[in-house]
């Protein structure tokens, strides 16, 4: 499984592909069961360059019955700033936050790692 994400770039702020437009909650994304889809949402992100900067694919994992990003990067960027537990997208709280604040497991996201090498 994957989603799409990338920085807005009106505020810098995580947001994640749904449906042809960007949503502020991992929760909202929309999770691509095959590669061929998740590439194609990719491209077509891609053509919205003043909208997001970068979008790229993530990959998930399963962490107690719900999916969260594999990666510790892209679960802290899910959760929004850490300096505090009441700022950012954790202090809405609910089943998801729970889910990627307790979520183990830190490797590394292969859409990320293709992201670097392209750079």
């Amino acid at each position: 499984m994957k989603a799409l994400t990338g920085n807005r770039l009106a505020d810098g702020e995580a947001v994640f592909w749904k449906d042809g437009r960007w949503v502020d909650r991992f929760v909202d994304a929309h999770l691509f069961q095959n590669d061929a889809e998740a590439a194609e949402a990719e491209a077509g992100a891609r053509t919205q360059g003043t909208i997001v900067v970068d979008p790229y694919l993530i990959d998930l994992i399963d962490s107690d019955g719900l999916l969260v990003p594999l990666s510790f990067r892209e679960r802290l960027r899910a959760l929004g700033p850490t300096n505090h537990p009441c700022h950012g997208k954790q202090a809405a709280g609910g089943e998801d936050i729970a889910a990627l604040q307790q979520a183990h497991g830190a490797a590394r996201s292969t859409g990320r790692v293709a992201l670097i090498k392209r750079k």
